[in-house]
């Protein structure tokens, strides 16, 4: 599903509720947890995942560079490696900062949209793979999917609307 027409909203949150410890003197908040992940929407349900260290938070597939690596290939190894699938067309949505659920520290997460190769198959390090559509009252979602993501997804009919 080709969503490119939503890959011009830039979300923000709480970027004035922290700073890099250099802006604020040294004093203070952690360095931001850099991630990447992938909207991932077929027939109006969204793909979340949960990690088996955290199963009860749900989130979207995706996770950290490694040291030199481009966001887009991160996302394509992360991918393979959490539910062994490609990309299909991905495409840049936007740049969220948030709060990590379970670490509590800043987060940068870019975000791309993109279709599946195949029906994805959890690998060891997850606990469940759901599709849903952001109306769910049976699942606790990380931050930046309930509010930010879903959001985005909303105002532009891609799910129900809560």
């Amino acid at each position: 599903m080709c969503m490119a027409h939503i890959g011009e909203a830039v979300a923000r949150g709480g970027r004035d509720a922290w700073q890099s410890p250099a802006a604020d003197g040294g004093h203070g908040t952690p360095d931001p947890l850099v991630v990447v992940a992938a909207v991932v929407v077929q027939e109006g349900r969204l793909l979340v995942v949960s990690k088996k260290a955290a199963p009860e938070v749900f989130y979207l597939p995706g996770g950290k560079p490694d040291a030199g690596e481009e966001p887009l290939e991160a996302l394509v190894r992360e991918l393979d490696e959490e539910l062994g699938v490609r990309p299909v067309a991905p495409e840049f949505l936007a740049e969220i900062e948030s709060t990590a659920a379970l670490e509590g520290v800043p987060l940068q997460l870019t975000v791309f949209t993109a279709g599946l190769s195949r029906a994805p198959r959890p690998a060891a390090e997850l606990a469940h793979l759901r599709w849903i559509t952001g109306t769910e009252t049976d699942i606790r979602l990380a931050p930046a999917v309930a509010g930010q993501i879903l959001p985005m997804l909303r105002r532009d009919g891609l799910v129900p609307v809560a």
